[in-house]
């Protein structure tokens, strides 16, 4: 299975100066919808085209699995509710799935090394699995070669199931106890910070708990800088199976030209290896908030993304982003559908010249 990703094209130069002219037609001051505008253009250069089109199939993709580190006391909650969880994103009862309700997207959850046989899923919940839980980062590798790479495709397969059934905007979400560890780890070997710059409070755990998390991550992290010029062995030595196929998902995502509204710290750690392995692939994501992990600052900041919210969220699942969603789908709408000027038979601004004339005048 091969990880070369192909070119990864840049989102349209022209739609984005149309947009930005488009922009500066309607009915309103320039630049007084703020970070709206440049949103909205960021979406007409994604879809190649301005005015752009509305979003009609937003999806959120949950990647869950079960991380071996979680064993050695560095989450506030025990494995199993990793598998426990899956089964209420299938039964629509977790946080993501309400507030994708209210944003108009659907959720799908992929069982990738989620800690257990499945038992009672949907066949399409567990068809990518790769392994039961991801080895302790901490003192053995999350994943064989192989396993990294069946990870990748997984990822990848998934991102071009979803495009070409219809989904124009994604999301990608996470769920697995202990998986804010190999997250840090992945962030400081790909920023160069250290461990205690990286390591937060995940689940909420207390002193103690962070402790333990920082001597996990100080130890894994002496593995994986190792490797750290190497997507593939980084992703095999501290990813685990889940955070591998969601850096595949964010890379082929952006090969299909679809954008993605980044979540927290997970989703941050994959999107930065996602950016080794397909470089350019950042063009195509938009932050969709700030967790309070702080890791993920340290990884937006590498990846040069500005948060679209900051809510205090660590939740996961995709929370963040969903919760953000609201404002891509309004930026794309007031491209799309504002009057301009002309058309609503507005008096625009007057020049400089012309308005110091009226004031002399008057």
């Amino acid at each position: 299975m091969s990880t070369d990703f192909p070119h990864v094209e840049a989102p349209d130069a022209d739609a984005r100066a149309a947009a930005r002219a488009r922009q500066g037609r309607l009915t309103k001051p320039a630049g007084s919808l703020g970070r709206l505008e440049e949103l909205g253009v960021w979406v007409a250069a994604c879809q190649g085209q301005c005015p752009p089109v509305p979003f009609t199939r937003p999806r959120v993709v949950v990647f869950a699995g079960d991380h071996g580190v979680a064993a050695h006391g560095v989450s506030a909650y025990p494995s199993e509710v990793t598998g426990q969880m899956v089964a209420n994103f299938v039964a629509g009862g977790a946080a993501v799935n309400v507030l994708a309700g209210v944003a108009g997207a659907t959720v799908r959850v992929v069982d990738l090394s989620v800690d257990s046989d499945g038992a009672g899923l949907p066949p399409q919940v567990t068809a990518h699995k790769v392994r039961r839980s991801s080895g302790s980062i901490d003192r053995e590798d999350a994943l064989t070669e192989d396993e990294a790479r069946a990870a990748l495709a997984a990822g990848r397969a998934i991102a071009d199931d979803e495009v070409d059934s219809g989904a124009d905007l994604l999301v990608a979400g996470d769920m697995g106890i202990g998986n804010t560890t190999p997250s840090a780890v992945l962030v400081a070997a790909l920023t160069g910070a250290e461990p205690v710059a990286v390591v937060g409070r995940g689940t909420g755990v207390d002193d103690q708990g962070w402790m333990r998390k920082a001597v996990a991550v100080r130890d894994a992290l002496r593995r994986a800088r190792r490797v750290s010029g190497d997507p593939l062995a980084l992703l095999r030595t501290t990813a685990g199976a889940d955070i591998a196929a969601m850096a595949g998902f964010l890379a082929q995502a952006a090969v299909r030209k679809t954008p993605v509204v980044l979540d927290g710290v997970v989703s941050g750690a994959a999107a930065l290896v996602a950016e080794e392995l397909a470089p350019g692939a950042s063009a195509w994501w938009v932050a969709g908030h700030r967790s309070v992990e702080p890791a993920h600052t340290l990884a937006l900041e590498q990846l040069d993304l500005e948060p679209l919210l900051e809510m205090g969220f660590r939740l996961g699942e995709g929370s963040g982003a969903v919760a953000a969603l609201p404002l891509v789908l309004m930026a794309t709408r007031v491209l799309a559908e504002m009057a301009t000027f002309e058309g609503a038979g507005v008096s625009e601004r007057a020049a400089d010249g012309e308005q110091a004339a009226a004031e002399a005048t008057g």
